[in-house]
């Protein structure tokens, strides 16, 4: 996490420093951070696909209709989840600076508890947010394969999954978050809105690997 407003967020980062930032020992960017970072990658895949597919004709003669929504949609779930590879990262560091707070008397320590839960909430509440842009970048890269230009198919199959795996991960973030909040209703809540995007995410597995045999039929049996 870059907590100096002179620190270059990371994804301003090139792509070897952040690797190399990743696998440091420093605390942030995690897990969090690479869940966005996949799902914004699935997002400008969608834009690109789109963006290669608009004006080509189809095998019929006609041409590829809707292609300017899935740009426009593609770009924005890019660049929101671009920002919530380094929203994560504040959100975790928000939480380690809530538990070096002081802690000498009862009026600190009720006033640190405090506020470790609220940041803990934060840390929830972000990659929540990532695994529900994940998940609209998903929705997108079916429709970017169903009716994109066919010789897109595997880029639009990388949308995909890369959208898929950043649900997941940003899902792993929320709940090992949810198991330091004392307020279970909250808690509760959170839990509700995971088990949805869960259950929506293995329905959009199942058509993802279904429209991605049809589009690569070499693809056929190994999808499983």
């Amino acid at each position: 996490m870059l907590n100096s407003s002179l620190a270059k967020p990371l994804m301003a980062l090139p792509m070897e420093d952040f690797l190399k930032r990743l696998a440091s020992d420093a605390p942030t960017p995690g897990g969090g951070s690479v869940s966005a970072y996949a799902g914004a990658m699935a997002g400008a895949l969608v834009a690109m696909v789109g963006t290669l597919t608009q004006g080509k004709q189809m095998p019929e003669g006609d041409e590829f209709d809707g292609m300017e929504i899935l740009i426009e949609q593609g770009h924005a779930i890019a660049q929101t989840l671009s920002e919530a590879v380094d929203r994560d990262s504040q959100a975790f560091d928000a939480v380690m600076a809530a538990f070096k707070l002081p802690k000498g008397t009862d009026e600190e320590k009720a006033i640190r508890s405090q506020a470790i839960q609220d940041a803990t909430k934060g840390a929830a509440e972000v990659p929540l947010e990532v695994a529900q842009e994940c998940l609209a970048a998903a929705e997108l890269a079916l429709v970017a394969l169903s009716q994109g230009n066919s010789n897109c198919a595997s880029d639009a199959g990388v949308a995909g999954i890369l959208a898929v795996a950043g649900l997941e991960g940003a899902i792993l973030n929320v709940a090992i978050n949810l198991g330091s909040i004392k307020d279970q209703d909250w808690v509760a809540a959170k839990r509700a809105e995971c088990e949805q995007l869960l259950e929506r995410r293995r329905e959009l597995r199942t058509t993802l690997h279904g429209l991605l045999t049809e589009k690569i039929p070499a693809l056929e049996g190994l999808l499983k």
